[in-house]
């Protein structure tokens, strides 16, 4: 099994800070995970954001994944890619990058978590617990007893897939997230909005480790 961090930081497109200086203050924070998410370029200027984030993150020993653009594996140092498309084909998409490459997926319901185990996937982002800027949507708010639920679920089938809590996560809600069982968390919105960049980060970073179930 590939060694998955259990705090993801997400770059966004947000008017103050672009991306490169999001994986920098990141990095700069202690991130060991960062997923370049854009949507909004074309592929000529999302290398050129992926290879000047690649070399940010190899300086400071960061894995550095990319939502979707999997039509980009090979061309630039990418460690994986993160597929929001819950409908996706996880066993052509692994055929495609090979065994080495870190795939994920989003999730929303118990079944998308299973297809996901059972179709190879590394991890999966399972959400929204709440109310989210970066990626709206009307799916249902999954709260605290949604992640127990699904926790319970995935043991009692024996299935075993790491599942990060993602979408409208806020510092005060970390604690309460981890003891349901949940492998981690991924954050965009509380981190990129905040006074303190590097200050949140760490804030639910050490939230993240010391809330840890064993």
């Amino acid at each position: 099994m590939k060694y998955i961090e259990k705090l993801h930081y997400i770059t966004h497109d947000i008017p103050h800070l672009s991306h490169i200086e999001q994986a920098q203050l990141a990095c700069e924070a202690g991130a060991k995970w960062i997923q370049y998410r854009c949507l909004s370029k074309s592929d000529e200027a999302l290398l050129q954001d992926i290879n000047a984030i690649a070399e940010i993150c190899d300086d400071w020993g960061t894995t550095l994944i990319v939502t979707d653009h999997v039509h980009l594996n090979g061309k630039a140092d990418i460690q994986g890619f993160h597929i929001e498309d819950m409908n996706a084909d996880f066993i052509a998409l692994r055929k495609l990058v090979g065994n080495d490459i870190t795939l994920g997926g989003s999730a929303n319901t118990l079944e998308n978590l299973i297809r996901l185990a059972k179709e190879g996937a590394d991890y999966a982002g399972y959400g929204p617990l709440g109310a989210t800027e970066t990626k709206p949507n009307n799916y249902q708010h999954l709260g605290f007893e949604g992640y127990q639920q699904v926790v319970k679920a995935l043991k009692a089938q024996a299935i075993n897939i790491p599942v990060l809590a993602v979408g409208g996560i806020r510092t005060y809600d970390v604690e309460a997230l981890m003891q349901t069982g949940i492998y981690g968390i991924a954050v965009s919105g509380a981190i990129n909005f905040a006074d303190d960049f590097i200050e949140a980060y760490q804030d639910f970073y050490t939230l993240v480790k010391e809330s840890i179930v064993n």
